[in-house]
């Protein structure tokens, strides 16, 4: 079983920082592009932002220049750095991840999501 879990979420003030992570864990041969998204209340899911296995970032343009994506692959873990937060920011944020296994399965998976709220 491959599993991916966020923490990090939580409450701030705008104009504040926030650091997600997201590991994954399980049988666990190799993970591709790792990416965040989020789901604001009443509204459908977006992407954030996603990173390559190489280091290749792209970030949705409501993000760029305020949130960087990163990722250890030596600990399988991706993590999404948050500045300059806006109210507009506050959503759940989840975790994805293209894995593949020792089995040779390749799985898209998801985390649980973690909230992030934005408010003074």
């Amino acid at each position: 079983q491959v599993q991916l879990v966020e923490s990090g979420g939580g409450l701030v003030q705008p104009g504040g920082s926030l650091r997600l992570s997201c590991a994954a864990s399980g049988s666990i041969f190799n993970i591709n592009t790792m990416g965040w998204y989020r789901q604001a209340p009443g509204k459908q899911r977006e992407l954030v932002g996603t990173i390559t296995s190489g280091d290749s970032a792209n970030y949705a343009d409501s993000v760029k220049g305020r949130f960087t994506i990163s990722r250890d692959n030596a600990k399988n873990t991706v993590f999404l750095q948050m500045n300059s937060l806006k109210p507009e920011d506050t959503a759940v944020y989840y975790c994805n991840a293209a894995i593949a296994t020792y089995s040779r399965r390749y799985l898209d998976v998801w985390g649980q999501g973690t909230l992030v709220t934005v408010s003074s």
